[in-house]
This record gives C-alpha cells, sequence and structure tokens, in this order.
C-alpha cells in the first residue's frame, strides 16, 4: 500500500516538473527575442530558478534495497559443515561431563596451585617401600584423574624408596601407565628420598599449597606448614581438621 502510494507522489511530480519545463521554455523564448540587458538578466534569472526547481521536483530514484537473506552460519554451524570440519575443531569441544569434571576438581583445589603427592597407595597399588623392591603397579584408574590434575595445578609426586634399582622401576612403570604423556606429569617432577623425613622436607621446599599422603603422622607434622591436606585412608571420609580432609582414594575425592 505505502509502495503505491509513494509511486503515485513520483508520477505527480513528474507531470508537475514537464509542466513547469515547458512554461519556463516559453518565457524564456519570448524574453530572447528582446535583446536588451534586462531581458538578459531576466533570462539568468528564469535560468537559474529552472536548474532549481528541477533539482527540487525531480522525483527521486529509488533503489530497490536487497533483501536480507537469513545467514544459518550466523547462530551456529548446519549440520552438513560439522559433519565436513576437521577433526581437530571438534577436539575443542568439550561434553557437559568435562565440564562439570573440570568444576568438581577446581573446587576440591580450593585454589590450590602446587600440589604434592605420594605415590604408595595413592598412585601405586602396593603398600610399603618393600613391596616396590620386587614389583610395581600403577593403579589405572587414576591415570586420568593425574592427566587433569596438571591442567589445574603443578603437579609433584614422590615417594621414599630402598635403592636406585627401584627408582628405575617406578620411573618405567608410570612411563608405561602413560603417565608422562604429553600435558601429563612432567618425569623431571618425580622425587625420591630414602626416609619419610625426607618427603616431608621435599613437601616444606617446594612449598605445596595442597599434599596429599597415607601417612597420618606426615599430615600432621605438615599440618603447621602446608594450607590443605589430603589424608588417604580406609577410614571414613570427612574432614579430621580445619586443612585436612580424608578419602578412601584420589580418584574418589576427585570425582
Amino acid at each position: 500500500m505505502s509502495d503505491r502510494a509513494a509511486e503515485n507522489a513520483g508520477t505527480l511530480v513528474s507531470r508537475l516538473a514537464r509542466h513547469l519545463n515547458r512554461k519556463l521554455s516559453d518565457v524564456i523564448s519570448i524574453l530572447l527575442n528582446h535583446k536588451s540587458v534586462g531581458s538578459i538578466g531576466a533570462v539568468a534569472g528564469f535560468a537559474i530558478a529552472f536548474v532549481f526547481a528541477w533539482k527540487v521536483l525531480r522525483p527521486s530514484q529509488r533503489r530497490p534495497r536487497p533483501k536480507r537473506r537469513s545467514n544459518p552460519a550466523a547462530n551456529g554451524r548446519s549440520g552438513g559443515d560439522v559433519a565436513g570440519s576437521d577433526s581437530s575443531d571438534l577436539d575443542v569441544i568439550r561434553s557437559p561431563r568435562q565440564v562439570a569434571q573440570g568444576d568438581i576438581m577446581r573446587r576440591k583445589l580450593g585454589g590450590c596451585r602446587k600440589v604434592t603427592c605420594q605415590l604408595i597407595g595413592v598412585i601405586l597399588e602396593e603398600k610399603s617401600p618393600e613391596e616396590l623392591q620386587t614389583h610395581v603397579t600403577v593403579r589405572e584408574s587414576v591415570a586420568k584423574v593425574l592427566f587433569d590434575l596438571t591442567k589445574h595445578c603443578d603437579l609433584y609426586l614422590m615417594e621414599t624408596v630402598l635403592d636406585n634399582e627401584t627408582e628405575e622401576r617406578v620411573l618405567s612403570a608410570l612411563e608405561s601407565a602413560g603417565i608422562f604423556r604429553p600435558g601429563g606429569v612432567m618425569k623431571e617432577k618425580v622425587l625420591f628420598c630414602s626416609t619419610e623425613i625426607g618427603r616431608t622436607s621435599f613437601v616444606r621446599q617446594l612449598e605445596s599449597d595442597l599434599h596429599i599422603d597415607t601417612n597420618l603422622e606426615i599430615i600432621s607434622q605438615l599440618s603447621r606448614f602446608i594450607g590443605r591436606q589430603l589424608y588417604i585412608s580406609a577410614m571414613e571420609e570427612g574432614q579430621i581438621a580445619p586443612n585436612i580432609f580424608t578419602s578412601t582414594s584420589l580418584e574418589h575425592f576427585f570425582s
């Protein structure tokens, strides 16, 4: 409706402009027959008036505005785009479960940026340094937890061993389990000592924010220096001190 009215108005203006053009042409032709100075000035005046009137009254050239097309890619990819995209693009898409797991880990860490963790009874199935002299077994369920931990903190692993051969045996087992894969724990951050006191010294020298251990005596000694501690034990889970938490396993605490 509005387009039709605009078209009629444009037609009317065009007719008026043509009529004015004819009238001005007649007037100019009459004046040109009189060669006086006044007539020449009048011709110039009429010419200026004619040009001004023509510019004002000429119908405007309205260009059709292109229709805007909806772009489905503006709000997200179509099914075909996702199917044809490179696999590397899909790797960055995290599932809701991965996002939730990261949130849980950050909450349990409580802002701790440097974490130290004992190997025996936490990462390894063995319960004593003597057992490590014959075999070393990495807990299968703990490998992914360690990998996720390294995304949120600076992680150090440590253990008391009785000889150099045991050190090599432990490192070999950790490597075979994929603990040292890219983005995981750095091999240089696995530390060994010959006494339990040595492990306590490691933790204090590193200025750890969170220490994880199976020895309650070490946990108690470090409670004065370490902000948060996790005691891995078969006892009921909970909190035995303002800065000491308990859990049956590392993976259960961060689940």
